[in-house]
């Protein structure tokens, strides 16, 4: 995993598939909104479809013009409800259900992680709670913003933002990096 330069110098993600577009326009909101915020969930839908079904949204979208380097599917995000406060995470994902309009989703998380080196010091007998707390404390933790995408077809993508490594130059993706919750994001296309 190589941090990989995100943007041209426009400013526009230059990403090699539109999963992974999508998932750093999502990690590029998040960062406009700064660190310490709650979950955000976004539908995902079909640019093209969008703007053929929907033409109004898609204009106060500003999505009205077809881009003329787009030669293959995009997606737009749509910010969803707030996930509920206090609400489990795996709980939430497990009552969600999609309209076939909505081609996949994404989730923009932050979490505390610890490197693999910390991983043969987690003691064992903790319940959730206690072991927050003991990552919470551990010198080597690193506040990152996960964002993750996938489709209804089954592809996943992830960005990794670290808190003190805030630039968009600095943002690792790749398909694999936090498959648990690609996983729970993929459950809400089970019927």
């Amino acid at each position: 995993m190589l941090p990989m330069s995100n943007l041209s110098s426009s400013g526009t993600p230059m990403a090699a598939s539109p999963l992974t577009r999508a998932v750093l326009e999502i990690d590029e909101y998040a960062a406009g909104m700064g660190w310490d915020q709650p979950a955000r969930f976004f539908a995902l839908v079909d640019t093209a479809q969008l703007r053929a079904q929907e033409p109004q949204l898609a204009a106060q979208l500003g999505l009205d013009e077809p881009q003329a380097e787009t030669t293959g599917p995009s997606y737009t995000p749509i910010l969803q409800d707030e996930v509920p406060a206090g609400t489990e995470l795996d709980r939430f994902l497990g009552t969600v259900a999609w309209p076939d309009a909505v081609v996949g989703c994404a989730l923009t998380v932050e979490r505390l992680m610890l490197p693999p080196s910390a991983e043969a010091n987690v003691p064992q007998d903790m319940d959730d709670k206690q072991l927050a707390a003991w990552v919470a404390g551990h010198p080597e933790r690193q506040e990152v913003r996960l964002t993750v995408g996938v489709l209804r077809d089954g592809a996943r993508e992830s960005a990794v933002r670290l808190r003190d490594k805030d630039a968009a130059s600095e943002v690792l993706t790749g398909s694999d990096l936090v498959p648990g919750l690609a996983d729970a994001l993929a459950a809400t296309f089970e019927a």
